[in-house]
């Protein structure tokens, strides 16, 4: 890097993909994946040839067929148990825009008002998003399940909340 953009540019892709990407990725796991349905682990089998009996019993009973295929019950157990625990914020963490135990990372004033401003604006920005997710005009929130895009939503509570981005966890 040969200038101060080159490090600011380096260090938001850095923050972008440690911090929101991975929570957009790995947070919302659950809600879409906790009905093994959905997204099956696995295939059991082959998709059955035309005229075979795998074919002809696939086309009596579709739903009997594809249970067969799909995930086994213990495979699923274990599937979902790990989509859950990646899924769940713990009761440690602190989020983007927050920290651990005060100030004291730093005595110098510019800084901690800049991170000040920082938590100050991400708490905005999460006013603002829970007002367009209840917006009724904004259609596009929502998709035939009524659920709202809350991932990127800056602070979340403990548990499978679907929304919040961990600055750091407290063990």
């Amino acid at each position: 890097m040969q200038t101060r953009q080159e490090l600011v540019e380096a260090s938001v892709t850095l923050i972008w993909i440690a911090s929101a990407l991975h929570v957009a990725v790995n947070f919302g796991q659950y809600p879409y994946r906790g009905l093994i349905l959905n997204r099956p682990t696995i295939s059991r089998r082959f998709m059955p040839e035309k005229g075979s009996p795998e074919y002809d019993a696939l086309a009596k009973n579709p739903e009997k067929e594809f249970l067969k295929t799909i995930t086994g019950k213990k495979e699923t157990l274990i599937d979902l148990t790990v989509i859950e625990i990646l899924s769940r914020h713990a009761s440690g963490e602190f989020y983007l825009g927050q920290r651990d135990g005060g100030d004291y990372w730093t005595s110098d004033a510019g800084p901690l008002e800049a991170f000040k401003r920082f938590g100050n604006n991400l708490e905005e920005i999460e006013k603002k998003l829970i007002e367009k997710n209840n917006d009724e005009t904004l259609r596009n929130r929502y998709g035939p399940t009524k659920m709202p895009y809350t991932l990127l939503y800056p602070s979340s509570e403990e548990g499978l909340t679907f929304k919040g981005i961990p600055n750091s966890i407290s063990i």
